[in-house]
């Protein structure tokens, strides 16, 4: 099952929302996040999202390590909407979330689900639902920096397609495909706008190739 369907607005937007903590989990406005789904508790909450509004909020737990089933978490996510839904063995299920809206949790609720749910507030997030037109990230050193990190089998080529890309859905794609730890994810995720996000990603990439320079070096 298929669903393209849009987000337009902060109007339909659902004020609770069901949500999935997931370690290294990163989902960004336009990005798309598969997802295998095995227990118990989330394959109700795919249930019920697809009965309802079709909307999962992505969060991290704050600790890594953690192995509670409730673990503390950060208190920014991102809302995605279930695009793409398909049955795997033994009652699994695949879907894939299309991000719509990051959010801020304002109240962990109460309730009778086996999954959690909070009270999500989009607003400080609503630019995340007008795609950016005109370009102004550092597409040059995003580029640089990409090469050593992201195995083309045709490097310009592909480089060409994905320069095709809008500001938004560039750095939001390569934000969530780049192998960061979980707190680099999470401040990719808090970045204020694109822009923002761009300078980061370019930092961390830089960083990533400094140290695994070093490590030859001491080799």
């Amino acid at each position: 099952m298929t669903d393209t369907g849009a987000m337009t607005g902060l109007e339909e937007l659902p004020a609770v929302l069901p949500i999935f903590p997931l370690t290294g989990a990163l989902l960004l406005a336009t990005g798309q996040l598969p997802l295998n789904i095995f227990e118990p508790r989330y394959l109700a909450m795919v249930h019920d999202a697809m009965a309802t509004h079709r909307l999962i909020g992505m969060v991290q737990p704050r600790d890594p390590q953690s192995n509670s089933l409730e673990p503390e978490i950060y208190r920014i996510g991102c809302a995605g909407k279930i695009c793409e839904l398909g049955d795997l063995p033994n009652g699994m299920l695949r879907i894939t979330l299309e991000g719509v809206c990051r959010f801020e949790i304002h109240e962990e609720l109460d309730v009778a689900t086996q999954y959690r749910q909070v009270k999500a507030d989009y607003a400080i997030f609503r630019h995340d639902l007008t795609p950016v037109q005109d370009r102004r990230i550092d597409r040059d050193a995003l580029h640089e920096a990409l090469y050593h990190f992201l195995e083309f089998e045709d490097g310009a080529s592909d480089w060409q397609a994905l320069n095709r890309l809008e500001d938004d859905s560039l750095v939001n794609s390569l934000a969530m495909l780049c192998p960061f730890s979980p707190a680099e994810k999470q401040a990719l995720l808090e970045a204020p706008d694109v822009f923002a996000r761009s300078s980061l990603l370019i930092s961390l990439l830089q960083m990533m190739l400094q140290q695994i320079q070093t490590h030859r070096t001491v080799q």
